[in-house]
């Protein structure tokens, strides 16, 4: 896709509805490529299925979910391809019949959006295929784009119903739930429990420092779920008024406690702020289970000071621990989801050993799948974490194509 297509496809965008805005991507490489057919499947919320959306007129016939004329056919991942290309980050080209199947991830700073196909009557050659990937990176910043002006993509990729506690809850996490820099990735998960406890995650990336946290408020259902609002309403706003990391748990803290009319409300958490260029993490521990530190393929709890849970003494002061990274350790953040009840059944340091090879989007998924097995299907407390992995070297020296750092990428062997 040269610059004058790009052009030309953002133009082409802008002029189409929201709803329309990856049509306006795939049907510019079709024709640019003859293709046969262009599809574009967004990533389900689930992390174990794609989603194929399809514009249907009304009174025509369609499997799967329907809103209006748009369809909605799930692709769970079964090991092929589809799977593959996602998860290895690499565009992969399979014939299929007297057709060449061309699959691309479409993918911006790690996150993986979805995955665009494209059926191409001859086996593409290699500028055909740079061009499916740079289609692909293109689409990914017009999904992410277009998708605050529209219930689609987020229609699409709910293949389960949410309640009106898990409406909240959703709208409580980032808009990303990967990224990738120069000096580290982060990936975080949840898995609802079937009445929603409250679990949150969140970061922020500054020029210099990466915000990160994660909360679990007190309870279940909708008055969790507005504890869990105050909670992280009040470390964000805090942050954005540039406030230091004791002043965001403190205003955690003063948020839980002066807008919650329940009395016994309250929520636990673990805040941090990691300096960029040094791998010195500073940590509030507010009546938090423990983070992991997996170093050299050893997993063991770290031990933080313990302060009081957000929502519990107005005045007492907030204590932090100061962690310094290593290039190549990995810090996994969790909620006591992932460790009480059935959940105490998985043995996690022994996981973490055997994941040091995934990339950190890979690693939650699999937790999140063996917390299902051992205490699921239906869990009774939400299960929440956090990964990251510190590689140092700040600056602007990041490797990627096409959305993704190539070398931090799981191999298909790994998955």
């Amino acid at each position: 896709m040269s610059g004058t297509d790009l052009d030309e496809v953002l133009l082409a965008v802008e002029k189409a509805a929201p709803v329309d805005a990856v049509a306006a991507v795939t049907r510019s490489i079709g024709v640019s490529l003859n293709a046969s057919w262009v599809s574009f499947l967004v990533a389900d919320m689930s992390g174990r299925a794609l989603v194929r959306l399809v514009h249907v007129p009304i009174g025509a016939e369609s499997g799967g979910r329907r809103q209006d004329q748009d369809v909605a056919l799930v692709v769970p991942f079964d090991g092929g391809p589809q799977e593959q290309a996602l998860r290895t980050q690499q565009v992969l080209v399979e014939p299929d019949g007297d057709r060449f199947v061309v699959r691309a991830p479409v993918t911006q700073r790690g996150e993986a959006v979805g995955l665009l196909e494209i059926a191409l009557p001859a086996a593409p050659s290699g500028p055909d295929v740079q061009s499916v990937s740079r289609a692909a990176h293109t689409l990914a910043f017009v999904v992410i784009a277009n998708r605050r002006h529209t219930d689609l993509f987020e229609w699409g990729q709910r293949t389960t119903p949410f309640m009106l506690a898990a409406e909240i809850q959703r709208r409580l996490l980032p808009p990303s739930f990967t990224c990738e820099a120069a000096s580290f990735t982060l990936s975080a998960w949840l898995e609802p429990a079937a009445s929603v406890g409250g679990d949150t995650f969140d970061y922020s990336l500054a020029r210099d420092l990466l915000h990160l946290s994660i909360t679990d408020a007190v309870g279940h259902g909708v008055d969790s779920a507005l504890a869990a609002t105050l909670c992280v309403s009040g470390l964000r706003n805090a942050r954005r008024h540039g406030a230091t990391l004791l002043e965001q748990a403190e205003a955690a803290n003063q948020a839980v406690i002066d807008n919650t009319p329940a009395a016994a409300t309250f929520a636990t958490g673990l805040v941090g702020r990691l300096t960029l260029s040094t791998g010195i993490l500073d940590v509030v521990n507010a009546g938090h289970p423990a983070p992991l530190l997996v170093r050299d393929g050893i997993a063991q709890p770290v031990a933080l000071d313990v302060n009081r849970p957000f929502g519990v003494l107005r005045h007492k002061p907030y204590r932090a621990t100061q962690l310094r990274l290593q290039p190549g350790d990995r810090l996994v953040l969790l909620t006591d989801g992932m460790l009480e009840r059935g959940a105490a059944a998985l043995d996690l340091a022994a996981q973490l050993r055997h994941l040091g090879q995934l990339h950190p989007r890979e690693v939650v998924r699999v937790l999140g799948d063996l917390v299902l097995e051992v205490a699921g299907p239906d869990l009774p407390d939400d299960a929440c974490l956090l990964v990251l992995d510190w590689y140092g070297g700040h600056g602007d020296t990041r490797s990627t194509d096409a959305g993704a750092d190539q070398h931090r990428a799981s191999t298909p062997d790994g998955v």
